[in-house]
């Protein structure tokens, strides 16, 4: 199957759903004004009346709000004969939404006479009772003209029987001597024919219900009941009182004896009640008639509840796609075997590189990219890397800055995607590769131009985006299992190879579906640079923060909610209630927690014990790691922690929460230790390496020697053959494409 169409086709029945959604949502927040529009229908119909006249009124049934049968056809005819006003004897709307109560609203305007209407099983239902109400009047009224007493009854249980039934014989018992109609939006007995669809069922159905209703009816002198509820025409006595049943004026008719479209005209006077069948044949033939009831039902799809078919068809649709996606899309759960090898192109590569975040910003994805920027070009690759544009930002060789749309502080920053001279940057440079480092954003308009540019897409995925749930204007739990895992997935499956930092992750990406060749490189550390410190320097940070000789720990993290930093504090609480050797940990980086981080930390007595550095020049970290005797790191949102490597190569062992993107360097009991997410184990292995220095000291060597394993230079040399196997990939597919089209 064509995937941009199925893309398309998906994306558009969306569309629908979430365009109906908020008009919907526009229409319960902009109700109009109109209220209690009987009494204005009222008052004109008692005005002909008092003329002593005979009155002269049609019926209408099952008008279903604005089907075209009604709209086309009944209404002209009743505006152009001689009829007083017209009465709908239930079911005039096709639901009781809003949409449907706002469509009759524009329906009547079309009269040139006043309407009286009865509540019905439609008005009733999706919450139309109240809609009737507000718009119309009571769900149950009587109206007593010189001519004939009309009495509207709520026959869907809306409204009480027995206080309907007690109403009924307080207007009714004196009764003048004129004509009684009574109108109940249910056939109070069944019609003389069997119909397509059962009639509606209310308030009087059940048998000793109705007969008790009949009974009441004949003693009080009822002439009449008129009712909707059915798409059938039936009038009959039964014990004396005559029953009509009209259903004809724009529900789905079978267009026969029993079932067509048609409306009643009724004369009423002292003498008595005449009424006249109008039948409407819009079509010459039986079956012609047929095609047309048909038609017209469908044709109500559209017109009338075309919001309704449209969001049915679209939900259909959204369904239909996602079984066909989980029963008959071909996935691979295991990797691609096909032997895929780098070839050497025999010249550096140019690569273009894309990333929402960069320096001067100081986070994980900013230094990984700025590394490996660094490493391949140390390997004489070419690298045009587009980030952000920043205040305060420093030149630098490679670097292009894409100017920022919008900016809610110093970390979340995104630029203009549509940026011109961002397409021409990059047409110019001739890239043979492109690297999207996020995906989304400028990783979207990354991938748009490999595309354009007919190169490989390679994607590393850096960042859990689960666990920014907090901080995107979304339902969490939405977010958090649904939207950050597809956006994960679509836009990794669209790219040519895609790059993960540990196995753990590795695993997470094709749980959820990414079925793309994955590769295992954790970001490289310039091991060197973390063993070595300015004696200077370190003199001048003991001084400022351990002149007073303490235990110092230390942890670099971003202050926000996903590092998991209440918890470093109340361990640190906790250390301190059980009179650890003296310590101070100093945490490491900036961000919008630290006003909240500040009040906790002074509300734990905890100002000597913890202090928030702030943010870190790069140059400066390994003389801060130096400082220490212990690494320590409670962040449960990594996918690699790469500060755990660093504190390692500075020989640093660590204590952390055993968590995806630690997992991979810490080797509990041997490079650090790690507990569960559990407070009082925590802080027992941190205060058993405070009072044990040869054990701290053995996984200091550990650690060290661990890091040795991912220098910078390993790193991009790794991911320069994934380059390289992405060209010689594409190329061979284009081959084989150009064989097959020849």
């Amino acid at each position: 199957m064509n995937r941009p169409l199925l893309s398309l086709f998906f994306y558009a029945n969306l569309a629908i759903v979430l365009t109906i959604a908020v008009y919907r949502v526009y229409l319960y927040a902009a109700a109009p004004d109109a209220s209690a529009l009987l009494v204005r229908q009222i008052d004109r119909i008692e005005a002909v009346a008092a003329e002593g006249e005979p009155l002269r009124f049609a019926v209408v049934g099952e008008g279903n709000n604005s089907i075209g049968m009604l709209e086309r056809e009944v209404i002209p005819r009743i505006n152009s004969s001689d009829v007083d006003f017209v009465v709908s004897a239930g079911n005039i709307v096709s639901g009781g939404g809003e949409d449907k109560y706002r469509s009759i609203l524009q329906i009547l305007s079309h009269l040139d006479i006043p309407y009286l209407l009865t509540f019905g099983e439609n008005e009733f239902e999706e919450f139309g009772s109240t809609r009737f109400y507000q718009r119309f009047g009571p769900h149950f009224y009587s109206i007593a003209l010189p001519q004939a007493r009309l009495v509207f009854l709520d026959a869907t249980g809306r409204t009480p029987t027995d206080w309907q039934e007690r109403w009924l014989r307080d207007i009714l018992e004196t009764e003048e001597a004129r004509p009684v109609i009574v109108f109940a939006g249910h056939p109070l007995v069944a019609p003389e024919h069997e119909t397509l669809f059962e009639p509606d069922r209310g308030a009087w159905s059940e048998p000793e219900d109705q007969d008790r209703l009949l009974t009441l009816l004949s003693r009080l002198g009822v002439d009449m009941v008129i009712s909707a509820g059915a798409a059938t025409y039936s009038d009959h006595v039964v014990d004396g009182l005559r029953h009509i049943v009209t259903g004809g004026a724009g529900g789905f008719v079978v267009n026969d004896e029993a079932s067509f479209y048609h409306y009643l005209e009724l004369s009423a006077g002292r003498d008595g009640i005449q009424i006249d069948l109008v039948r409407i044949d819009t079509a010459p033939t039986p079956l012609a008639q047929r095609v047309e009831g048909l038609w017209f039902f469908v044709y109500s799809l559209f017109y009338v509840g075309w919001l309704n078919f449209l969001a049915i068809f679209s939900a259909f649709g959204l369904t239909a796609m996602y079984l066909y996606n989980r029963l008959f899309r071909e996935r691979r759960y295991y990797p691609d075997y096909d032997l895929r090898v780098p070839v050497d192109p025999g010249r550096p590569l140019r690569i273009a590189m894309f990333t929402n975040t960069y320096l001067p910003s100081i986070n994980g994805v900013a230094i990984s990219v700025n590394r490996l920027k660094a490493g391949l070009e140390r390997q004489g690759h070419q690298v045009l890397l587009c980030a952000p544009t920043y205040e305060h930002q420093n030149p630098e060789e490679g670097v292009f800055r894409i100017p920022i749309l919008i900016s809610l502080g110093a970390a979340f920053r995104l630029a203009n995607p549509f940026h011109r001279q961002t397409w021409r940057a990059v047409r110019e440079f001739q890239p043979d590769i492109i690297h999207l480092h996020h995906p989304y954003w400028l990783g979207s308009l990354g991938l748009r131009m490999a595309r354009r540019l007919h190169v490989p897409a390679v994607f590393t995925y850096h960042t859990r985006l689960e666990q920014f749930a907090h901080a995107i204007p979304l339902p969490g739990a939405l977010f958090r299992n649904v939207i950050a895992h597809w956006l994960v997935r679509r836009f990794a499956n669209q790219c040519n190879e895609i790059i993960v930092p540990t196995p753990v992750t590795r695993d997470y990406v094709r749980l959820i579906g990414v079925d793309g060749p994955v590769h295992v490189h954790p970001t490289g550390i310039e091991v060197e640079r973390f063993r070595q410190s300015d004696p200077a320097r370190l003199e001048e940070l003991n001084a400022r923060y351990n002149p007073d000789g303490r235990m110092i720990l230390v942890t670099i993290s971003r202050l926000s909610k996903e590092k998991n930093l209440d918890f470093l504090i109340a361990a640190m609480k906790e250390l301190k209630g059980r009179h650890a050797p003296p310590f101070r940990l100093l945490i490491l980086g900036e961000g919008d927690e630290r006003a909240r981080l500040t009040g906790n930390i002074r509300d734990a007595d905890l100002t000597s014990e913890v202090r928030l550095v702030g943010s870190v020049p790069l140059q400066d970290v390994p003389d801060y790691l130096n400082l220490a005797r212990l690494f320590v790191f409670t962040s449960v949102s990594e996918t690699q922690g790469m500060v755990v490597l660093e504190a390692m190569a500075a020989g640093l062992p660590v204590v952390a929460v055993n968590a995806s993107g630690v997992d991979a360097f810490v080797q509990n009991h041997r490079t650090g230790v790690l507990t569960e997410e559990d407070l009082d184990a925590w802080t027992d292995a941190v205060h058993a390496l405070l009072v044990n220095r040869s054990e701290r000291e053995k996984l200091a060597r550990a650690a060290l020697e661990e890091a040795q394993h991912h220098s910078v230079e390993r790193f991009s040399s790794e991911i320069a053959k994934i380059y390289a196997t992405a060209i010689n990939a594409k190329e061979r597919a284009s081959k084989i494409t150009f064989r097959r089209m020849t």
